[in-house]
């Protein structure tokens, strides 16, 4: 049943003819007009007085038929017609059409139908023509369409209905459709209604003779020998006979719900064939495939398709339909068959992207990993039709040129690596060969493509990381170096200021001196950071509290331009990190942003926790699946250049003006993150914005040794307010063994060491000072050491005094981090530790809070 509806009244007004209409006659004019003559003249024969009764009763004849016309009128017994209005034509048409027709008036009334409609509707008389809702009252298959027929006419609506009536008495049914629309264009008119019945079994049994025929059609297509199936221009599989999905052990019922794509069926790269097929606009294109199907378990099977598709106006693909010949029987049935069976399933499962061209590098014949290949190079097929395009134009004279060669039969043709052409950078390597000399008109070279592109990316990525990993040890060597100069600068600057008082008039200079040494002692330190080999002192930290805590000097540095906005994740993780050197990553980067920000923007600092799942699909190259907390610092500024990325944590790399910057801004940033533990990552667009990702492992205090109760309760009195101390006695006794390889500084340092009381051997190395110790007896009760020097550092010296005097205690010195020796160490070695440079005061203090501790 079906119905249809339209709210527009009919641009052609319908006249209604009633069923019985006679038109009027000259002759009965005639007559009458010659009656009443004749009577006036016999009237005028017999005398005015005699006739003067007849005439009234003639008069008041006249005048009873008269008032009783004028009240039938009224009444609507009697009408008057215009007879130019009658259409004889129109008439015959609507009484005598092949559908039923009747016209009913606003209370429902039929005020005409035509014989049609009777025989439709079994009315025997005129006078017995029902309305239709009168004439199907009580068939429930029909009364639901007749009252959407009935609303639509109270609306003024088109509708349309049709309906199978049910035989009787065995009788076969029939099929009727029924249309109701508004009479006329006039308001008036509009208020009546035409309805129309029309038997229309024929067609419907027409239709399910069609439909039959289809089925059985398809039924037969079905369970065909051969597969056939059929895919969109989306990749979407619409259709799949009952054979290919038996061979493929799917279920038709699952492939018609939707959801198998042609790559779920096609084994390997086969589906690119089929999708890569370049034709002009309106071409119909059938291609013939040997490749492998994919079944639902995973097995495949070969098979030759015979692909057809047709192309638009606009030049694009249509449905594609497929003929599946399976192959596998060729193995066994015929042996050359399935040879070249094998061969083309090796051809198309290669590794190797593999391609015939000809002398103008057009392709003839080409593998499934070559069609991929092509297509993710361009969409506009291009790349399918010539080699060439596949290369970027600036390099493409060099596979011209090996083509070329081929062309003309040279063997031992040179490899081709060239970049490749599309939006992104990717990169190839061409092996070309030559053909046999008689398939030259046709193919004149075989060409083998390998995509190289994750292998240089990670050539790239690797002499990247050497070169940093070279920058570092060549910083932390001169770092090393320079903190030995500023140790030897800062102990002569001390003597002086000791020998010097406030009101000298060269006490300002020696201050001087002693700033310039320590702002020095600052940029060593950066070039430590950027290493990893620095000194940093860790500790648990709330990354929320800590941001806060620098929230007002943010925005002193990045000014009144710049929008400073902190977003903080919910139930942040603890880290473990050194906070001075945190804030000094923190300050740094913000730095930069307002920097990249001349004309005032947005700088956004942001924090958050990321699961184990979570990093894991980050993907950072590096950087393991673990929790961390993530702080994200992005500016709306200028960005970074794609050619400078790579570049900008490397020492000394600056893109300001000279003088503006040291370059050891982001180093500095980069060696504190990874001394820490943790990852840092850049994101930049030029023209809108730079972010950097910092990724810091989070800290599990379960996972550490419990601190013991007496220092808890010395951390809990550390808050508390204490008198002050009174200047603590820096001098002392006792016997001390300093070694140090830098000659200047080893004498600084004894000179400030007898200054205090000690006595003190000197030692250039760790053999002198194996030495002197044997000399001693091992009677010594402090060593001071350095770290690294010649022929025996400071873990290899610490381990053989042990030997010795296994209470012996030690001082190292280093300008590097003691993490940086801690693990050549054997496990729970004591030792104490003073990061270089350092003043008098710092050396003399670390000596007797080492002497003195029990």
């Amino acid at each position: 049943m079906t119905a249809e509806t339209d709210s527009h009244p009919p641009t052609e007004p319908f006249a209604a003819h009633e069923p019985a209409r006679r038109g009027g006659s000259i002759v009965l004019v005639l007559l009458v007009a010659a009656g009443i003559v004749a009577m006036a003249v016999a009237l005028m024969t017999i005398g005015r007085a005699q006739a003067q009764p007849y005439i009234l009763g003639v008069l008041a004849l006249l005048a009873m038929v008269g008032l009783f016309n004028l009240f039938a009128f009224a009444a609507g017994i009697i009408r008057f017609t215009d007879r130019t209005s009658d259409d004889p034509v129109m008439g015959r048409i609507a009484d005598h059409a092949y559908d039923g027709l009747a016209v009913t008036d606003p209370k429902g009334h039929v005020v005409y139908s035509n014989a049609a409609y009777q025989a439709l509707t079994g009315a025997a008389t005129p006078q017995d023509v029902r309305p239709v809702e009168r004439v199907f009252i009580g068939n429930p298959d029909v009364s639901e369409a007749v009252f959407r027929l009935l609303k639509a006419a109270r609306e003024g609506k088109r509708q349309q209905e049709e309906v199978r009536i049910a035989g009787s008495d065995g009788a076969q049914g029939r099929w009727l459709r029924m249309r109701v629309r508004p009479l006329g264009q006039s308001k008036r008119e509009a208020k009546y209604a035409v309805w129309s019945i029309a038997d229309i079994t024929r067609d419907r049994e027409r239709q399910e003779d069609v439909f039959r025929e289809l089925q059985h059609a398809i039924e037969y297509l079905d369970h065909a020998p051969c597969g056939f199936f059929s895919v969109d221009p989306a990749g979407d599989v619409i259709y799949v006979n009952a054979t290919l999905a038996n061979w493929l052990d799917y279920d038709l019922a699952e492939i018609g719900s939707g959801g198998l794509k042609l790559t779920d069926i096609v084994s390997g790269d086969g589906a690119a064939l089929l999708t890569s097929i370049v034709a002009v606009p309106g071409e119909v294109k059938t291609e013939v495939f040997d490749i492998d199907l994919r079944m639902r378990g995973g097995k495949t099977m070969p098979v030759r398709l015979y692909h057809k598709l047709a192309f638009g106006a606009d030049g694009s693909p249509g449905s594609s339909r497929t003929l599946v010949i399976s192959r596998t029987r060729d193995e066994h049935s015929d042996p050359e068959r399935a040879a070249e069976v094998r061969f083309m399933r090796f051809f198309d499962h290669t590794p190797m992207a593999i391609a015939t061209v000809d002398r103008g590098g057009t392709v003839v014949r080409a593998n499934a990993r070559f069609a991929k290949l092509a297509q993710s190079l361009g969409s506009d097929g291009a790349a399918n039709k010539s080699i060439f395009r596949t290369v970027n134009a600036r390099e493409r004279s060099l596979l011209i040129s090996a083509i070329n060669q081929a062309a003309e039969g040279q063997g031992d043709i040179a490899p081709v690596e060239v970049m490749l052409d599309g939006a992104k950078e990717r990169w190839g390597q061409f092996f070309v060969t030559a053909v046999e000399e008689d398939e030259r008109d046709t193919e004149a070279a075989i060409v083998y493509l390998l995509e190289t592109t994750e292998r240089r990316t990670l050539e790239n990525q690797i002499n990247q990381s050497q070169k940093m990993d070279m920058v570092g040890q060549l910083a932390g060597g001169i770092a090393h170096d320079f903190n030995n100069v500023l140790s030897a600068i800062m102990m002569a600057n001390d003597f002086l200021l000791n020998a010097h008082k406030p009101t000298d008039p060269s006490f300002q200079d020696i201050m001087q001196i002693k700033q310039n040494a320590t702002r020095a002692a600052t940029l060593v330190r950066q070039l430590l950071a950027f290493s990893r080999r620095q000194t940093l002192r860790p500790q648990v930290l709330d990354l929320g509290d800590a941001l806060s805590d620098l929230t007002m000097l943010l925005r002193r540095l990045i000014g009144e331009k710049v929008k400073l906005d902190l977003v903080h994740g919910r139930d942040l993780w603890p880290v473990k990190v050194d906070v001075s050197q945190f804030e000094q990553v923190v300050v740094n980067l913000a730095v930069n942003a307002r920097d990249a920000m001349p004309d005032g923007g947005k700088l956004t600092v942001r924090t958050a926790n990321v699961t184990v799942d979570e990093a894991a699909q980050l993907s950072h190259k590096g950087m393991p699946a673990a929790d961390y907390v993530r702080i994200d610092i992005s500016d709306t500024g200028t960005g970074i250049p794609a050619e400078i990325v790579d570049k900008i944590f490397e020492p000394f790399f600056s893109t300001k003006e000279v003088g503006k910057g040291t370059g050891l801004g982001l180093s500095t940033v980069y060696g504190i993150v990874k001394q820490t533990g943790g990852f840092i990552y850049v994101d930049s667009t030029p023209g809108e914005g730079t972010t950097f990702r910092i990724f810091l492992p989070r800290h599990r205090p379960e996972l550490e040794a419990q601190p013991e109760a007496h220092a808890a309760n010395g951390a809990a009195k550390e808050g508390a307010a204490e008198p002050p101390k009174p200047r603590p006695d820096l001098t002392g006794q006792g016997t001390i063994l300093l070694v140090e390889d830098e000659e200047g500084l080893r004498s600084l340092n004894a000179r400030g060491l007898r200054s205090r009381g000690y006595s003190v051997i000197e030692a250039s190395n760790g053999i002198e000072a194996m030495e002197a110790l044997d000399e001693k007896d091992g009677a010594v009760d402090l060593v001071v050491s350095d770290v690294v020097m010649p022929e025996m550092d400071g873990p290899t010296l610490l381990r053989e005094m042990r030997k010795r005097n296994p209470n012996l205690k030690i001082i190292f010195v280093s300008g590097y981090a003691e993490e940086a020796f801690d693990k050549s160490l054997p496990e729970n070695e004591q030792f104490a530790f003073l990061p270089k440079p350092f003043a008098l005061s710092a050396l003399v203090e670390k000596v007797k809070e080492t002497m003195t501790a029990s």
